[in-house]
């Protein structure tokens, strides 16, 4: 139970940051998506059904304040989170390269699948200069923060294993 509130806090103190601190930190007029880093962080390490719940809540904040419809975040947030939560057991959460690269592909991933919603579905067809002005540098700008970002919520999770193992008895000790 405490996991689940320590996490309900970690998702609203990081949608609280990645809209004040970071929309005043933009470059090139985006900032990093830092929601999106906590989704598919803790769905590459915790597994599926972590990175759907969270990337749910995550993506059903901003429809709730930024949205034009509900639902619309939280779905493309909880498939990436699910999606990310295929690899769960097979690569090492501790070697930094494989999240900052998972992290950009899903952003590029979000991206796209919000021009493909909220631009194209207006017939607002120049892909091209939202590639180049939108797509590319928040990509960039979230894989850069998400360097920083995933650490610490690495030493989070590792905090969380180290509550859960204390809380059961492991396999190897039961007589």
């Amino acid at each position: 139970m405490r996991r689940k509130v320590a996490i309900a806090i970690l998702i609203i103190a990081t949608f609280i940051v990645q809209t004040t601190v970071f929309q005043r930190l933009q470059v090139a007029s985006v900032a990093p998506n830092l929601l999106l880093i906590l989704t598919v962080s803790f769905g590459f390490m915790r597994g599926k059904k972590s990175g759907m719940w969270i990337g749910f809540f995550c993506g059903l904040f901003i429809d709730l304040l930024y949205g034009q419809t509900i639902g619309i975040h939280a779905l493309i947030y909880m498939y990436l989170g699910y999606l990310n939560g295929f690899l769960y057991k097979v690569f090492y959460d501790d070697d930094i390269k494989v999240p900052v690269l998972l992290i950009g592909v899903s952003d590029f991933a979000y991206c796209l699948v919000t021009y493909i919603f909220q631009f194209l579905m207006r017939v607002r067809l120049d892909f091209t200069d939202y590639l180049h002005h939108i797509i590319i540098p928040e990509v960039v700008y979230t894989m850069i923060i998400s360097i920083v970002f995933y650490r610490f919520l690495y030493k989070l999770n590792q905090k969380f294993v180290e509550n859960e193992m204390e809380g059961q008895e492991l396999p190897w000790l039961k007589r």
